[in-house]
Formats: structure tokens, sequence, C-alpha cells
């Protein structure tokens, strides 16, 4: 009896795993399997037609999307921006998240949670507050511009992560490389930067996408003269059926499985976890 009793449990407790793996798939999935569905159909309104599926698949508006104008040319400067938000971001950051790692200085952990703010209010109203500044300044409708406002949205990601990561690197190791004649520079060049690698590729990673997705602060800031995908995607979903938002949609998320692809064999999750470990 104890023997039933006990495969009876060990079966209802596979059978609630089961369960809940299956919420957690259909949860994390099936807006992305929806999105797809969408992009491939001819013509798709569950009011009209409420089924699951739609009645006919289809690659029309797959052309009329690639056929527009302006589609070429905002990929191309949704990725220029993006790289060079990723540069100047790791560029400036990085001293400041070595600084955060390694250094005790007053108003330290005020510095540090200053980098949050940026994302601590709603986005669009802090866009407008920087719109009044940039229009003094002459930046709206400028490349600087929109520039700055990627950046401001990849500075938690590039000081945040990478301090953690340098966190984790022993004092030792550097201490080490300076017993046997190395210079600060190159300890740090030679020992500190290989180690913190992943967490800084982390940190590249999440910039990098944050900027190619960032929509409010282009859109309030760079249009008409500099529109990027989101920018494209928004007026196409307002202008047209969700058929067409849903092939932007898929072409906006391609480089992001491409990115998450090529770097999963060198970034696992514990280099994600270690950037985020606070003292």
């Amino acid at each position: 009896m104890k023997l039933r009793a006990y495969y009876h449990a060990l079966g209802r407790r596979r059978f609630i795993q089961a369960a809940v793996f299956l919420a957690f798939v259909l949860f994390f999935f099936g807006p992305l399997v929806n999105t797809l569905m969408i992009a491939f159909a001819d013509k798709y309104n569950y009011a009209e037609h409420p089924y699951f599926l739609p009645s006919t698949l289809s690659l029309t508006w797959w052309k009329f999307v690639l056929t527009q104008k302006n589609l070429v040319s905002s990929i191309a400067l949704s990725f220029v921006v993006a790289i060079l938000a990723t540069s100047l971001s790791l560029l400036v950051c990085l001293p400041a998240a070595y600084a955060f790692a390694r250094f005790k200085f007053p108003g330290k952990h005020f510095f540090q949670f200053s980098f949050l703010f940026a994302n601590a209010f709603p986005k669009m109203g802090l866009y407008v507050s920087i719109a009044i500044i940039f229009y003094k300044l002459n930046l709206m409708g400028t490349f600087p511009g929109v520039l700055l406002i990627h950046l401001l949205g990849t500075l938690m990601y590039m000081t945040w992560i990478p301090a953690g990561a340098f966190r984790n690197v022993h004092k030792n190791q550097e201490e080490a490389a300076r017993d046997v004649g190395a210079t600060p520079f190159q300890a740090f060049r030679h020992v500190t930067l290989p180690l913190a690698m992943p967490g800084i590729m982390v940190a590249c990673i999440f910039t990098f996408l944050q900027s190619l997705e960032e929509a409010q602060g282009t859109l309030l800031v760079g249009v008409p003269n500099f529109k990027t995908i989101p920018v494209v995607m928004y007026g196409v979903i307002y202008d047209y059926p969700a058929t067409a938002g849903a092939v932007f949609a898929v072409i906006l998320v391609l480089p992001t499985l491409i990115l998450l692809s090529v770097f999963r064999r060198f970034v696992g999750a514990d280099a994600m976890a270690a950037g985020f470990k606070m003292k």
C-alpha cells in the first residue's frame, strides 16, 4: 500500500510539473507563434472568422513590406545606431563599471543607482523633458540627438552588468600579475578584462538589443529625418492591417534570435547571473 501511494504521489507530482511546464511554454511561445501565423496570413480577422488558424496563407504582406522604399534605409539606420550606441556606451561606461567594482568613494551607491533613473520613470514623460532640452540645443531631428536618446536607455546594462563581472574577478589575480612585473594597465588588459569578458558580452548584447528596439525616443526626437525599424513599424501598424505589422515584428526579432544563438556558446546563465550580483 505504501509503495502504491508513493507511485500515486509521484505520478501526481509529475503531472503538475508537466502542466506547469506546458503553461509556461504556451505563455512564452504563444505570442511568437501567433505573430508568425499572422505574418504569413493573406487575411486574418478573428472577429469575422473565429478560427485559430488563418483561412489562407500567403506572402502578400511580406512582398508589401519588403517593397517599401524606406524599409532598407530604416534597417540600415537601426543597425548603425545600435552599433554606435553599443560602442559609445562601452567606451563611457566600462571605466565607470570598473570604478564601481574596485574602488570606494563617497556617494558610490548613489551614483551607481543613478544609472537606474532612466528606467525608473515612464519613458514618454522622460523623453518629452529631454526633447525640450534638445530643442534648445538644436538636437531635434539630428543624428546626434537620436544617438543620445539611445545611449540613455543603455547606461544601466553597460554599467551594472560589467561592474558585477569585474567584482567577481578576485583582486589577488591582479596582484599576482603586478608581482611579476605587469603594470596596472597590463594587469587589467591581460587578466581582469578576459575574465570579465562574458559579463561584458552580456551587457553588449542587452545594449545592442535595447537600442535596436528603441522607438518612443526616436519617434519624438528623430522624426521626420530619422526613422528606425520600430518607428516605421508603428506607422505600418496604424495605417495597415495587423498582418503587415506582424511582418515587421518578425523582421525586428530576427537579430535578437541570431545574436542569442551566436553568443549562447560563449555566454551562459552563470555569467548573466553573475553580472547582477551586488554587495
